[in-house]
């Protein structure tokens, strides 16, 4: 049996389920008309796969409501998809620390459906890698404690530095969602069966990081099999 050729996202593995059920019966009939533009602009993209997924990206936007997030930290942002998302989701005066290590793809496609979608203004976009602009954050009176909401879509090397800040700036209640938690479903396969050497590799980190959160007694956590795998982390102390 071949793990490592199949095409799809979901951990369903099933074009039936994740492609012609969950996406079209729950996902793209609710999905903003900004979203479904973006998300068709960044399709033809080489690393589109790099993208929220829609799945993934509905349940970021149920639980931003669930506890009505207004100062958000993202951390990744490719062309924008999820960012948009959550400029759409948060109230009027809301506000997101956007960090990504570079801007151009922002730029080149999301950044213009965004400024249509008359959401730029809620945007704080910084081109930085992320460590350095989160230990700046805590350093600014204020800040520490007073984040509602974070999502973590980048680099998996830096997961538990990004952690360690990210529970500092978040409120007491306040979520952090890491995604590519099961990594494709790889997270269960032997290693010798994942390819190519880079997979096998984000293979491994995710595994560790799992096994960080699940043994973090500062947070809840759930673990959701949306998109590429979320880890779910609630700040509790």
């Amino acid at each position: 049996m071949e793990f490592s050729g199949s095409k799809i996202k979901g951990l369903l593995q099933s074009d039936e389920l994740t492609d012609q059920y969950i996406l079209e019966t729950s996902v793209y009939p609710r999905e903003p008309a900004p979203l479904k533009e973006l998300r068709d602009a960044t399709a033809s993209h080489l690393w589109a796969v790099f993208a929220t997924a829609p799945d993934a990206a509905q349940l970021l936007g149920m639980l931003l409501k669930l506890v009505d997030a207004k100062k958000t930290i993202e951390i990744g942002v490719f062309t924008g998809y999820s960012l948009l998302l959550t400029a759409l989701t948060i109230p009027e005066d809301g506000k997101i620390v956007a960090i990504y290590i570079d801007r151009d793809t922002y730029d080149q496609i999301g950044l213009p459906i965004i400024k249509k979608a008359g959401v730029e203004h809620k945007i704080d976009f910084i081109e930085s890698e992320a460590v350095p602009v989160l230990d700046k954050l805590l350093e600014h009176h204020g800040n520490e404690g007073s984040f509602d909401f974070a999502y973590v879509d980048a680099d998996k090397v830096n997961n538990w530095n990004y952690h360690e800040r990210l529970l500092k700036l978040l409120k007491v209640g306040g979520l952090v969602v890491y995604d590519n938690t099961l990594c494709r479903g790889t997270v269960v396969f032997p290693e010798e069966l994942t390819h190519p050497e880079w997979r096998k590799q984000r293979r491994q980190l995710a595994i560790e990081h799992n096994k960080s959160l699940a043994a973090d007694p500062r947070i809840e956590i759930s673990h959701a099999s949306a998109g590429d795998g979320m880890m779910i982390c609630r700040r509790i102390i």
